[in-house]
């Protein structure tokens, strides 16, 4: 491995989004991200460490592969059920509940509110 791979480190993900503000404000609002700039219709979030890109795309919501996701690690199990009573309350669209597949504990859901 070159020393240029070795100091490489994660500098953003980027997103699709057809509506980029409801999808910048979910990541701030529940995942803690800062809105650091906009760009036409694109969003810059902040996190210690790294960006997430909400980048604007005309006409139908992007559709994702059914296993893709993004992980977050919270300090306790307390703290994922905490979070995961949250969103439940608050209309998120959950796609499972809290469980612990031997990698720890965690749940899915959509960056889509439930109808």
């Amino acid at each position: 491995m070159t020393e240029t791979i070795q100091t490489m480190k994660l500098n953003h993900l980027s997103f699709p989004s057809s509506d980029t503000s409801a999808t910048a404000h979910f990541f701030e609002r529940y995942l803690g991200f800062t809105i650091s700039g906009t760009w036409e219709k694109c969003f810059i979030l902040k996190r210690p460490g790294f960006d997430v890109v909400i980048d604007h795309v005309d006409g139908d919501v992007p559709q994702w592969p059914t296993n893709f996701h993004v992980g977050f690690e919270l300090p306790s199990l307390d703290a994922v059920q905490e979070l995961y009573a949250r969103f439940k309350a608050e209309g998120v669209a959950m796609k499972t509940g809290v469980f612990n597949n031997g990698r720890g504990s965690r749940f899915f859901f959509a960056v889509r509110r439930a109808a």
